[in-house]
């Protein structure tokens, strides 16, 4: 590792990382990686990494896309199609302890940034690749993104409504699911590093990720034969386990999946002889009888407000909640009191809120964002620091095209 990590610091901080990637996948990846401490240098195009310009909403010049997955980053602008500029993304490779690119398979090697080539003379390396389809297979060459990896997936094919089209997740699971299984991979492969001095080379296909996460549906495919279908409001196995209305339209979820809990919602709603019903007198039965159960439950909860049927099963111990907006989820004293909302001081000294880190330790101090880099923002700076290029040499590749850089903000 680069630097000694202090007894009550972050748990990767000493770790370096060159992050060449763009968008999503790999932005949110590293984000969680600066988050637990460590240094990453985004290195960009000259023109910036696409996501910066992604409308509707924007801080300054950058969209608020970008600094939703940027933040702990500095920014260095290289041109790897020039010479001078590989040189320097090689440079950097030399001093960091983790790459991680999302290019599509081959890209890097074109460019003359080859893992193989590299990781002989940096066996310690750790190489991470986040594509559409993986390094290997028959779509290896095939561009994609989030809906594509969804659709094929079989993810949007379990979303929505019964006999409606198929819905994309509202988050970009696709992007998001394959940027944390490529942080896992990565810091899975420091630990293996500091105990055998040699790195891994790490490949995640973000088809592969959304696989994955089809979890028991796509268990009980393999094992049943069966197709699963759209989940509409709730879950396949516990029709307990659904979305209901309240007498003011509020919707809220269910989730009664015991037999101590179904008993507990008869009595709630004040029905407690559904329990000795035969039609719903365990899990099974009730499975089986869902659409006269759903009918019973339905006319029962239009009887109160939404809030009154959350409260009182909550008072029973059966979890239950109001389906928030994304303003009400944010602005909720759950949200404020594990600090999943923080402010970063943006460069016009106003404060800009952005999502906080979900990883909480016991023996760090509280979590400090740095704001998302301008483009370039870092450029001078790394090429001196790490690279020791001197101020002409610096100059020179500004002049020549080579690399773009600002100012740094005054602190």
């Amino acid at each position: 590792m680069t630097v000694t990590a202090p007894a009550r610091g972050r748990p990767l901080v000493g770790v370096r990382v060159l992050d060449l990637t763009t968008f999503l996948s790999g932005p949110f990846a590293t984000q969680i990686l600066a988050d637990l401490g460590a240094e990453v240098i985004k290195l960009e195009s000259l023109d910036g990494d696409s996501s910066r310009s992604i409308p509707p909403h924007f801080v300054g010049d950058d969209s608020a896309y970008f600094l939703a997955n940027n933040r702990g980053k500095r920014s260095i602008a290289v041109d790897l199609k020039s010479p001078a500029g590989l040189e320097v993304a090689l440079g950097l490779i030399d001093r960091c302890d983790v790459v991680i690119e999302n290019f599509r398979p081959g890209v890097c090697a074109r460019l003359g940034l080859d893992a193989e080539r590299i990781r002989a003379d940096r066996p310690d390396l750790v190489w991470a690749s986040i594509s559409g389809f993986g390094q290997s297979g028959p779509m290896r060459d095939k561009p994609a993104y989030d809906m594509v990896v969804q659709a094929l997936g079989g993810v949007m094919s379990l979303t929505g409504e019964v006999g409606r089209p198929a819905v994309r997740l509202g988050i970009p699971a696709g992007d998001l699911v394959a940027g944390m299984y490529a942080t896992i991979g990565i810091v899975s492969a420091l630990l293996d590093q500091q105990r055998t001095g040699v790195g891994r080379v790490i490949d995640v296909s973000m088809l592969d990720c959304q696989l994955s996460m089809l979890s028991y549906q796509g268990v009980y495919s393999l094992v049943a034969g069966v197709t699963p279908g759209p989940q509409d409001r709730g879950h396949d196995s516990i029709p307990t386990y659904r979305s209901f209305q309240g007498a003011d339209g509020r919707e809220f979820v269910v989730t009664a999946n015991t037999e101590r809990m179904w008993r507990a919602l008869c009595e709630v709603i004040g029905r407690p002889e559904l329990v000795d019903d035969d039609r719903f007198s365990n899990a099974r039965v009730r499975l089986v009888n869902r659409l006269p159960l759903w009918s019973v439950l339905e006319a029962e909860f239009e009887r109160e407000p939404a809030e009154t049927w959350v409260t009182a099963l909550s008072e029973r111990s059966v979890p239950a909640a109001l389906i928030k907006t994304v303003p009400e989820a944010l602005t909720d004293a759950e949200s404020a009191g594990r600090d999943m909302v923080v402010a970063l001081d943006a460069p016009d000294g106003e404060n800009v809120r952005v999502l906080g880190n979900p990883i909480k330790f016991d023996t760090t101090d509280p979590d400090e964002f740095a704001y998302p880099p301008t483009l370039g923002e870092h450029t001078e700076q790394i090429l001196g620091d790490l690279l020791n290029l001197g101020a002409d040499e610096v100059a020179a590749l500004l002049e020549n095209g080579v690399v773009r850089g600002t100012k740094p903000r005054e602190s």
